[in-house]
Formats: C-alpha cells, structure tokens, sequence
C-alpha cells in the first residue's frame, strides 16, 4: 500500500486524549453556528475542523484563539492564521461566544469539511470490507484510534493486526442501546462512522495487545483536567529560601568584617575616627554653700573659659604673648597648651583649656582680637560675696573647680556633682578661621548631660560670723597675737553658729595668701589649753565624789612634782585654806594638782576622754586635728602636776569648745558640727546625721559645777572678771600656757577664755583664743569673749534669767 500522504495520515499526538476532545454529545445537544447549515454539523461536533485541529501544536499546550485579530491587529498581521495564540479554557470548553467571534471565514471552513468528508469516505470503504474493523488501523508502523470505535477489532492490512475486546454498544442520548448498528455497514454504522469522521479527533494511544477495550474507550472520552498553574506555596518556599541566603550572606559578611580584619586594618579605622572625633567638657554648676539662713557664702557665677585648638593656632608664641596679660597666665605655660599633641586615645587634640572662670568682659576683648584656633566656651567660677567671710572654713576651689581646702575641699565629691560631655564627629579642620571644625549632621555624636552639684547649708550665721570675725581681729591686733580663733557654741544642738580665726583672707585670691594664713585656727592650731582643763578636773572629781561645793583644801605658794616648780599665780601663803570656789577663781594650780592627786591617773585620763579630747570632734572640717593624751602608763615624775593644770596635754579650740558644752548641757556632752543639711539639686533639703551625744556629769554636777565657775567672773580679785556680760550671769574659765613649738617651750602664750551663759540656764558657748607675746586669758581673751557672747545673746534676743548672782567665800 503506497504511503499515506498528510491529510490521510493522522498526527502524531500523545497518548492522552487532548483537552476539548469531543465529547460522545448527542447531535441535538451540541451547539452550531446559527444560520449556516454547512456549519450546523460542525458545531454539533462541538469544535472540529482541520483549523482547529491544527490548534493542537506539537507541544500540546492548549486550544487557540479563535481570531486573534479581533484582539490584537498588530497580531493579525503577524502570525500565522494557522497557528493563533493559545489560550486557557475554562472548564476544557471553549467559550460560546468566543468560539462564535472566533470562526474563520466560510470558504475555510468548507476547505477543511471537505477534508474530513473525504476521510470518512475512505474509513466507510474500509469499515465495508470487513465489520467491526476497529476505529484506528495500522498503516506503515503506525496506528490510528477512533476514540468513537474503541474496541472494535481492526485488521492491519501491512504490518498484522491488533485484536481488540468487543466493543460496548452504543447508546443513544437517551440511554439505550443503538440498535442500527447490527451490520457491517448499516445505516446506524455510516451515521456513527460520519460523526466520528467530522469532529475533531485525536490519535488514540496505541494499546497493548491484552488491554481492555472499554477501560481504552472510557478513558480516551474523560474529559481532560485544567491547565495548572504555577504553585503559590512553591513561590513562597522558594523567596523564603532567597531571604534566608542573603541574609546568611550578609552576616558572614559582617562576621568577616569584625573578626577577620587584621589588626593593621582596625588600627588604621580607629585612627580615622579618632581624628574626626572633637570632645568637650560640660562643667557641672557646683553646688552653693549657704548659711543657716540660705544666705550665699560661696556659689558659681557665669563665667567664660578660653580654649586652643592646637591644630589651627598659627604661630603659638605670638598668640601667648597677646594672652598673657589677660588671663593671668604665664607665657610659656600657654605656649605648652597651644602646641600639637596627642590624645591618650590616639589622634590629634583639638581641645585644650587655657584657662577657666574668666570674667566674661576679659573674654569679650579675646574674642575680638579673632585669633584663629583660640575660642571662647560657657563656664562657672566660684564668687565668695563676703570675701573674707568665713574664708579660713569655706576654704576654695582651683581652676578646674576642684574644693582645694576648707568645706570646699571636705565635701568636694558632693558639690561638684558630675561634668557632662558632648563628643562628636566634625568636618573640614579649616572650616571657620578661628573656630573648631563644625559638626557633621547627622554623624557621630554622643551627649553626656552635667549632674549639678549638692548644696551645703551650714549651722553658720552669717551676720553673728561676720561680728565675730571683726572682733577677734581687732582684740587680736592689739595684743599682737600670730593666731587666733573663736568659737561660738549652741548648747542645746552642738551647732557651731560662728568659728572665726584670726588672721583671714579674701577667697576670691587665696593664693595672694601664705598657707599659715589661710588655716582654720579653731579646729587645726593644737596647744596646751592651760587652766581651762581645771574645769575637767574639778567635774570629775565632784561626780567621783572626791569633792563637794563644799569642799576646802590646804594651798601654798608653789608645789613640785618630779623636780620641776609648779606655782600659783596668785601665790598663797603656805597651809592657806582655799575654797572649791576660791581655787577656781584664783586659777590655783596648786589647788588643782591636789585634787587631781585625789582623782587619780586612770579616772583623770577617763573624764579626758569624755569631755571630748585626744580625738577629733568630727564638726566637719579637714584635717581637723585629734590633740593628743597621756595614758596613764606614760605619764612622767611630773606628770601628776603638769597634767591637772593643761600642761603635757594638747587639745584644739574646738575640742574644748565641746568640752564645755557638755557642762553647759546639763551633763551631756554633744558633738560639734558644722554642716546643717544638704540640698539636691532640685532644691529639697537633707538634714544631717544627728550628732552623737553622751553622758558625762549628771545634772546636778553639772549645776554645780557651773556655780563654782561663776567665781571666775564675779569675783574681785579673780582672773577672769573681764569676760563680764551686763545683765547676764557668766561661769568660764582663763587660761595661760606656753607655747609649745618642736618639743620645746617659747615665750609665746597661749591665752585663752572658755565661757557660759547664761550660767544658770545656758544657751551659748563661746571660746576664744590667741598666740602672743605676753599676757594671759584674763587680760587677752576674756575681753573678746564678754563682747562675743553680748553679742550672741542679742542677736538671738536671748533674755536675762533674772536671778541673783551668788555669793562665794574664797576662804572658809
């Protein structure tokens, strides 16, 4: 048989049916195309022709479009008419309306009908010859399927046959069997066979030999599944793995960056950074020192300071020499400041202070002068509005705001607070003439804000101090003293309300001053406290019983202990009886070391103790000096007459201030102090640790003994009669010692007054104190002290008691 040509040999298709295949349809439920009986049994057919067949590319995609020209001219002109673009159906149906616009044009249509008349005839011919022929036959190696005559046996005229299972019998559309198909060839064959010819077939797959004819029919005619799309969870599965790489893509890259860079390399970028980095100090505001009142004694003003940034100052030495004269610093010092440097954490310094709390005029005329890299920033210098009020305690501050001495320098940590810093990234170094490189928006930058200092409020009255000052200075003029201190005691708090030394200084220029100048006498300057210590004595010994008020005891001109004279100073024949009174008033040493024979070493050493001495009261000021005790197992041959009378004992102003409140107090000794409260820098107020207290003398002793003092005073020929208060009743006591300088006594006294009032209800004490030449307590510091304590009295309105003095018998 000679070869098939193209249009009797069908295409090689796969073995699965196409998508719209048709469908075993009856006739008059398949659409047409209305109006054209030609195409009235294509349409029935559903969508055959060899137009349409052609649609079925050899890649199998999907169906046509029916004309692509009513949807894209451009593409009419382009494409093959013959091959339109594809396109999805829905549902393995073309669209009706689709299919209708898609149409060719009728003369195309005829063509290919004629075609598929043509073929059916030959498959008629063929089916007459033999019946039952099955729908595909073998020609030349290839076999061809008629989906419709599935399972009908077929003979191959070439190359054998493949013998199928009988076929099912044909239903009708109503469900029946089609009885016209009985013959080879009867009418009911020839429709069937028309119908099968002129739809759009396929080439059915070829079945093996044993292959079920029904299972082949029934699968060729299931209607093919619609086109898959792409998977939405593979999209996302595959991103997430894209993300994931880049991301593990990007910190290995940082991993590498950091750790496996050489050390060369980091070196070098910290290096780069260090020289765009510019830092600066934001100086804390320190906090105020005030009185007991909120009065100013020491607070910071606005002020300027001047910097250098060393890599713009052109020609340092000509630029001291212009700044010199105005800050008040050497030339070569600024020359230093001004010259390139490194910084500790590498880089250039481009920050340098030349100087700090400059008056903001000095400042004004610097900064006309335009000197390039010299500038001008906001800062705080320490003002004392009083001067030299309360200096020798307030003490002062260096430059950088530093407390150097005094209160300043005690409670520095608490005043200063804490400086901020503002580091940041600047520019071009030669922008600006004159000026630091400016900062770069946006880059680095780091602000560190300043905490304010605290505050101290002290127990100070600033009107009693700045009195007080004056007359101890004056009283100290004139009797030429070195030094001098006073003190003035509250009684019932332990607040120091003044503390005064002689001489003072101004604290705006401290350094215009000695350091001897500058000390605080009270609370610094140790000395032997001479007969005031008798008070101490004569305490213990009547709270130990060892005395009355009554008590009277057999003196004589002179005594000695240990091979050294101990004499009176008001000198009594020997075997004169004096009495507890007499003894006090004529500040009887001799008296004294009598009594102190009685007490003992270890209870004299033990009331020292308690009355505060031999340790630092702790008031709150620096290095305030302990003074110093003899136990008992040191004490000498002549210990048991120097110690008594304030000789071999060496105490501060203070410490006996103290000592004497505790006698005034009713027995109770309280600790001095200094510091009222503290303020935050939000302004509430902290008060300050309570002071310690302890007991010494009892009440009773404590009257007692304030009694006996009042002869100190009232008496006529007694030694303190020049610390006198009109109106008021005063018990104290005098003292005279030398001076004791490098182990070795000088001609130099120390004359002191220590005293009470009112006596029989005290409310102050007030000890005063002076190094001179010549002269003792009574005649050098008992003036001072009667104009102290009028003084204190008044301005705190203290009234007289009212009471009588008493009377005292010096002899019995």
């Amino acid at each position: 048989m000679s070869p098939r040509s193209d249009d009797d040999q069908p295409p090689r298709r796969a073995s699965q049916a196409r998508r719209g295949a048709s469908r075993d349809v009856p006739a008059q439920e398949r659409p047409g195309r209305r109006g054209d009986p030609d195409a009235d049994g294509a349409a029935r057919r559903g969508f055959g022709g060899i137009g349409e067949a052609r649609a079925y590319t050899p890649r199998g995609r999907t169906v046509a479009e029916r004309d692509q020209r009513t949807r894209s001219p451009r593409a009419a002109r382009t494409s093959d008419p013959f091959r339109p673009p594809l396109k999805v159906l829905d549902g393995g149906q073309p669209d009706e309306g689709a299919d209708r616009r898609g149409r060719r044009d009728g003369a195309r249509d005829e063509q290919d009908r004629s075609r598929e008349r043509d073929r059916a005839g030959r498959r008629s011919g063929a089916d007459a010859g033999g019946a039952g022929r099955a729908d595909g036959a073998t020609r030349g190696g290839r076999e061809t399927r008629n989906p419709r005559r599935a399972g009908r046996p077929a003979a191959g005229p070439e190359r054998g046959r493949t013998v199928a299972a009988a076929p099912e019998p044909r239903r009708t559309a109503t469900g029946r069997p089609d009885r016209g198909r009985t013959g080879s060839d009867g009418a009911g064959a020839r429709a069937d066979r028309a119908r099968a010819s002129s739809s759009r077939s396929r080439p059915a797959p070829q079945r093996a030999s044993g292959a079920r004819p029904g299972a082949e029919s029934r699968r060729a005619a299931a209607p093919a599944a619609p086109p898959r799309l792409a998977s939405s969870g593979r999209r996302l599965r595959l991103s997430t793995v894209l993300v994931l790489v880049l991301f593990a893509t990007i910190g290995v890259r940082l991993i590498v960056l950091q750790v496996a860079v050489s050390p060369d390399a980091v070196q070098s970028l910290m290096q780069q950074r260090q020289n765009r980095l510019t830092e600066v100090i934001l100086p804390a505001p320190r906090g105020s020192i005030l009185d007991s009142s909120g009065a100013v004694l020491a607070q910071s003003v606005e002020a300027r300071y001047i910097y250098a940034d060393p890599v713009l100052v052109e020609n340092g030495r000509a630029v001291a020499a212009k700044l010199s004269p105005l800050l008040g610093v050497p030339a070569s010092k600024l020359v230093s400041l001004m010259a390139p440097k490194k910084r500790p954490g590498g880089g250039q310094s481009r920050f340098e202070y030349l100087a700090r709390g400059v008056d903001i005029q000095v400042a004004d005329k610097i900064a006309a002068m335009d000197l390039a890299g010299i500038g001008e920033g906001r800062d705080e210098r320490r003002d004392v509005p009083g001067a030299d009020l309360a200096a020798n305690l307030i003490g002062f501050t260096g430059e950088d705001h530093t407390g150097l001495e005094g209160l300043e320098a005690r409670y520095d940590d608490l005043l200063r607070g804490t400086d901020g810093k503002r580091v940041f990234e600047i520019g071009n170094p030669n922008a600006g003439k004159g000026e630091l490189a400016k900062e770069i928006p946006g880059g680095y930058h780091k602000y560190t804000p300043a905490q304010p200092g605290t505050s101290l409020q002290l127990t100070i009255n600033r009107d009693l101090q700045f009195e007080v000052q004056r007359i101890l200075t004056e009283q100290d003029k004139k009797m030429n003293a070195t030094k001098g201190g006073a003190v003035v005691l509250d009684v019932r708090t332990g607040e120091v309300l003044a503390q005064a030394s002689f001489p003072t200084y101004n604290a705006a220029k401290p350094f215009d001053y000695k350091p001897s100048e500058r000390e605080d006498v009270p609370s610094t300057v140790i000395a032997d406290p001479g007969s005031t210590h008798k008070a101490f004595v004569f305490g213990a010994a009547l709270q130990e019983g060892v005395i009355t008020p009554e008590s009277t005891i057999t003196v004589g001109p002179a005594l000695e202990r240990g091979g050294y004279p101990f004499p009176d100073t008001h000198p009594q024949p020997r075997g004169t009886k004096l009495t507890m009174a007499g003894v006090l008033a004529y500040s009887s040493n001799v008296g004294t070391i009598l009594i102190g024979d009685k007490l003992g070493p270890e209870r004299l050493y033990e009331y020292q103790q308690k009355f505060g001495l031999g340790q630092a009261t702790g008031e709150g000021m620096p290095a305030e000096a302990s003074g110093k005790l003899l136990a008992p197992d040191q004490w000498s041959a002549s210990a048991s007459g120097s110690i008594p009378i304030g000789l071999s004992v060496n105490a501060t102003l203070i410490q006996m201030a103290a000592g004497y409140g505790a006698i005034a107090n009713d027995g109770t000794y309280i600790q001095p102090h200094l510091i009222k409260a503290t303020i935050d820098p939000d302004g509430t107020p902290v008060p300050a640790i309570a002071p310690e207290t302890h007991r010494v003398l009892s009440p009773a002793v404590a009257s007692e003994l304030r009694t006996l003092m009042e002869a100190v005073v009232d008496e006529k020929d007694a030694t303190g009669t020049q610390a006198a208060v009109d109106g008021y009743r005063v018990a104290g006591k005098t003292g005279t010692a030398p001076r004791w300088i490098d182990g070795q006594y000088t001609s130099y006294n120390t004359a002191s007054f220590i005293g009470m009032a009112p006596a029989d209800n005290p409310r102050f004490v007030v000890a005063v104190s002076a190094i001179v030449p010549r002269g003792g307590g009574g005649d050098v510091s008992a003036p001072a002290f009667s104009e102290i304590m009028s003084l204190a009295l008044r301005h705190y309105r203290v009234p007289p008691t009212g009471t009588p003095k008493p009377t005292f018998k010096i002899h019995p």
